[in-house]
């Protein structure tokens, strides 16, 4: 942008105080004239036919698509193909199998178990679902119609279905039986103090989900014979839910403040959006979850225990299970008051560090390294993308 089409602001020295803005209409009008005027040259660059040419240009620039740009929607395009594959295996098992969001016949017990959270489970995973599908295929398409090449990860769907009854058995890009899940967004999001863009780090929510490898679908059909195991793979799955959808809650923001083209920002935006509606949802059924203690996965040995989350350690104002919006907390500066915002939304590193917390989710066991190779290749990209 040049000189010429920068529409000047006040410096903290022409900016009147509280104080100043009480007074009489005519003194303010006298001020605002000498504030126009002491603008000087530039002030006329906010003269009508200017205003309309920098009008006239700003139109087809925001239809322009940086090399940047690009690599930020090839990386968002990954990202949703990714979630779509996640998602589509939960709602094969555990939502609702139609012509939107087609394949699986469905796990009653699964669907039981997962219900338990809340009655409207199915409904609701089935529409994440068709949501990361639209995301995906409308920032494909995007790519195309501006002449850039999509995302395909089609070569990299070897990883094994369940085997448990109502799941579709065909290559899948992401593991949901192997699991070792972050929590910490159950603390961060209570916090009135802390903020991981500031370095600040929180408890786990569920301990024992971030030890060792948990399920969150039932493997085979043997799952779905002890109550309380199956109950846990539900848990899993509520906490999962939210895990991953607060993850892109972060991650549109994070990549909005480098996109140049006004157009791509509104597309980033506005599926950013989404995710954070996503999150929402998810974070006020994690706190239904059934209370269970030391339970003990029957394949694996590894054990899970679920609190009461309105119990200590957590419990209170701050923590009660209905507690779904965000507490303000420090953002940009302490110095600067609390607000209730997505956090984190630091943009350094923000493509990879999408990708690294997918990675220690445990998504992509059983992976090649030639699908890490080109993850990484798509996060590094998008990552050196600049706001032009």
């Amino acid at each position: 942008m040049t000189k010429e089409n920068l529409i000047p602001t006040a410096s903290p020295e022409t900016t009147q105080s509280g104080r100043e803005a009480a007074e009489s209409p005519s003194r303010n009008r006298v001020k605002r004239r000498s504030f126009l005027k002491g603008l000087g040259v530039a002030g006329a660059a906010l003269s009508a036919g200017s205003l309309l040419t920098t009008a006239a240009e700003a139109s087809p620039r925001s239809g322009i698509i940086t090399v940047g740009d690009v690599a930020i929607l090839r990386f968002l395009a990954a990202a949703e193909i990714l979630e779509t594959d996640l998602w589509q295996q939960y709602n094969e098992l555990g939502g609702i199998q139609d012509s939107e969001v087609p394949g699986g016949s469905g796990s009653p017990p699964y669907a039981a178990a997962i219900a338990f959270l809340d009655a409207d489970m199915a409904q609701y995973i089935h529409d994440n679902t068709e949501d990361e599908m639209t995301h995906e295929v409308f920032i494909n398409a995007y790519l195309v119609s501006k002449g850039a090449e999509p995302v395909n990860l089609d070569q990299f769907r070897t990883l094994p279905s369940s085997q448990a009854t109502g799941a579709q058995q065909i290559g899948r890009l992401t593991n949901l039986m192997q699991l070792t899940v972050d929590t910490t967004w159950w603390t961060r999001y209570r916090s009135r103090t802390g903020n991981p863009d500031f370095g600040d780090t929180f408890a786990q929510a569920i301990p024992t989900l971030a030890v060792g490898q948990h399920t969150a679908i039932p493997r085979t059909d043997e799952d779905l014979e002890s109550k309380n195991f199956l109950q846990a793979i539900g848990n899993t799955a509520g906490f999962h839910f939210a895990t991953i959808e607060q993850g892109g809650s972060s991650l549109y923001p994070k990549l909005a403040q480098r996109v140049t083209s006004l157009e791509v920002l509104r597309i980033v935006l506005s599926i950013g959006g989404t995710e954070i509606m996503h999150f929402q949802t998810w974070s006020d059924k994690a706190g239904n979850i059934k209370v269970l203690h030391d339970v003990v996965d029957p394949v694996t040995g590894v054990h899970v225990t679920f609190p009461n989350l309105n119990a200590s350690p957590f419990g209170g104002e701050d923590f009660q299970t209905n507690l779904i919006m965000p507490e303000a907390t420090a953002f940009l500066s302490r110095k600067l008051p609390p607000v209730s915002i997505i956090r984190p939304t630091q943009t350094k590193g923000a493509a990879m560090g999408a990708l690294n917390a997918l990675t220690a989710d445990g998504l992509f066991i059983g992976q090649s390294k030639d699908f890490f190779n080109f993850m990484r290749t798509l996060a590094i990209e998008a990552d050196l993308a600049v706001r032009e």
